[in-house]
């Protein structure tokens, strides 16, 4: 039997494909789905309860947390519903990875930002595929 209700959003964010990542006010993951794992490399019980550090490049870092320190002091994002930001992640490995990811305001009962959340998907090979057409293009250019 499918579940229903509750437990049906329970298993969709628990099971997406895509990362789900919640973080609260602090900038601390409070959930990591199995997609997270996936594109991460990180197991939930390695993410939960830690720093979003754990997935920022260490040199993005001091813009990421700016950014992070206005919306929740304002209440406000620049970036629109749906709009889709592309920025580099870290695998649990070193690795970069680019990364597309859309982000929700998650607001206290008293309207307050109290957190974020973001569904995240790893475009990689579809970065490194357009800088070699663009590239292409330039020499071609050249020529």
């Amino acid at each position: 039997m499918m579940p229903e209700g509750p437990d049906l959003f329970a298993a969709i964010a628990r099971d997406a494909p895509d990362a789900i990542i919640v973080a609260d006010g602090e900038g601390i993951i409070r959930f990591w789905n199995t997609g997270a794992q996936r594109i991460f490399g990180h197991a939930a019980s390695e993410a939960v309860g830690h720093s979003l550090d754990l997935v920022i490049p260490e040199g993005l870092r001091a813009r990421h947390w700016a950014g992070w320190r206005a919306v929740v002091a304002s209440g406000e994002s620049r970036y629109g519903a749906g709009d889709l930001l592309a920025v580099p992640g870290l695998r649990r490995d070193g690795t970069r990875i680019s990364l597309e990811f859309t982000i929700t305001l998650l607001r206290g009962a008293d309207g307050r930002v109290a957190g974020m959340a973001a569904i995240l998907r790893d475009v990689s090979e579809r970065f490194e595929e357009m800088k070699a057409l663009r590239r292409k293009l330039a020499a071609a250019e050249r020529s």
